[in-house]
């Protein structure tokens, strides 16, 4: 069938036949299909929907597009965890090493920051001389030898995914839940996996902010997991405020390892609570515990003995950077940047922080991108230090913006407002929601 008559059944509001879908994805793949037509139909799906068969046909079109990574020969369970992403969310830094360091193989698959959300790759890629290319050949050496590797989708995982991504987000069509979940479980099924724990973000710094949404979203994730043969399970968080101390890419990976090494702040402790949550569900997914208190048992251990540290060592020598950076985080931090206090404008009660406008801010200064092709300035970010329901005084330092010399004025304005203090408390956070 032509291109035109796929695109012309789903303008009018018919299903898709499976047979027009992998039409379709070989169209992607091969060059048959231009850019225009691949964008005419994704925006018809946006407009006129899929049902579930067409969701499952898309996601298994998309798997099938490119390899499936065989880790059979790896004598452990092979777990992942994926997150729809967050201002501040950094838990794959913390949840692959501990993973490992209980007896999980963690081939994970990341992916870049785009907009107010960071990415992996990027954080990774503060760290001097880390490589996130990798061969398949690559990747599995690195697994076997210390247990995860992290590296970027290349062409050969779920390559219509990353073309068809591409245009989604040129035309305004990401946030659909159906081709959400074709593009999320079509790149974590081809990583062979047994088990996948799904982070499913909500509330003001989220993807997707209403919570009905985000729990449709989460449902979908699962129920397509399951239809594949994957244990899969999510848990929906909260985002109504960074996630942990710091957002902005070295200063992230500084405060994953300084929470590695028994070392972080108060202010750092909501993004290890959330990471050995999300790991321990992963322990009882891949049956290395049989309850979520044995598994939180065996990743304290595994964080006290300096397993977890050393996993992370490991990797780090083994992609290329500078291992030294696990006995000396200071060394990711830049010398130079101009620190701009955020203060409290009224005595009370942080009542809200505005999670989007934060991490819109860093962005704009360079730790994020708008555009793929864009450059990211890796040590520029904002440190968290006043949460929800902190009492403050007016005047109280609440954060830090580190930034470039020049972009002093605007952050500042950029801001302003993103907190608000009440005289009373009115509510305070619930850093998990939901289990699905």
């Amino acid at each position: 069938m032509r291109p035109q008559e796929i695109i012309a059944t789903k303008r009018d509001g018919k299903a898709l036949s499976d047979d027009d879908i992998v039409a379709f994805i070989d169209g992607v793949c091969d060059g048959t299909w231009a850019d225009y037509q691949i964008t005419a139909l994704v925006m018809a799906m946006f407009i006129r929907g899929l049902n579930r068969r067409e969701q499952y046909s898309i996601t298994g079109a998309m798997l099938n597009s490119g390899t499936i990574m065989d880790f059979s020969d790896i004598d452990a369970p092979k777990g992942d965890k994926h997150s729809t992403g967050g201002v501040g969310d950094k838990t794959s830094l913390l949840i692959a090493p501990l993973a490992a360091a209980c007896g999980v193989a963690v081939p994970m698959i990341s992916g870049r920051g785009l907009g107010h959300t960071g990415g992996t790759l990027d954080k990774l890629e503060s760290i001097p001389g880390f490589n996130v290319n990798l061969s398949f050949a690559n990747f599995k050496k690195v697994l076997k030898k210390c247990g995860f590797a992290l590296a970027g989708q290349t062409n050969e995982i779920a390559p219509a995914d990353k073309k068809i991504y591409a245009l989604r987000d040129a035309t305004s069509t990401v946030p659909y839940i159906p081709l959400i979940v074709a593009s999320i479980m079509s790149k974590k099924l081809a990583e062979g996996l047994d088990a996948l724990v799904l982070d499913v973000k909500t509330g003001t710094g989220a993807f997707i902010p209403k919570y009905a949404e985000t729990l449709k979203l989460a449902k979908s994730l699962c129920e397509t997991g399951k239809t594949f043969g994957v244990n899969t399970k999510a848990i929906i968080t909260e985002m109504n405020q960074p996630l942990g101390k710091y957002v902005g890419n070295a200063l992230e990976v500084f405060e994953c390892l300084k929470l590695l090494r028994g070392e972080g702040e108060e202010e750092m402790k909501p993004s290890l609570d959330l990471s050995v949550e999300l790991t321990a569900t992963l322990l009882v997914q891949c049956k290395i515990a049989g309850t979520m208190e044995n598994a939180r048992d065996k990743i304290r251990r595994a964080l006290a003995t300096g397993e977890a540290l050393e996993r992370f060592r490991k990797n780090v020598e083994l992609q290329g950077g500078d291992p030294k950076i696990c006995d000396k985080p200071e060394m990711l931090l830049t010398k130079g940047l101009t620190e701009v206090k955020v203060f409290a404008e009224s005595s009370g009660y942080i009542a809200d922080v505005d999670s989007l406008a934060i991490g819109s801010m860093v962005g704009e200064i360079g730790g994020g991108r708008q555009k793929a092709e864009d450059k990211v300035d890796h040590a520029v970010g904002y440190a968290c230090i006043r949460m929800i329901g902190d009492r403050v005084q007016a005047g109280d330092e609440i954060g830090i913006i580190y930034c470039r010399k020049n972009q002093a004025a605007k952050v500042t304005d950029r801001l302003r407002g993103a907190y608000k203090v009440s005289r009373e408390i009115t509510r305070t956070t619930k850093l998990i929601r939901a289990v699905v």
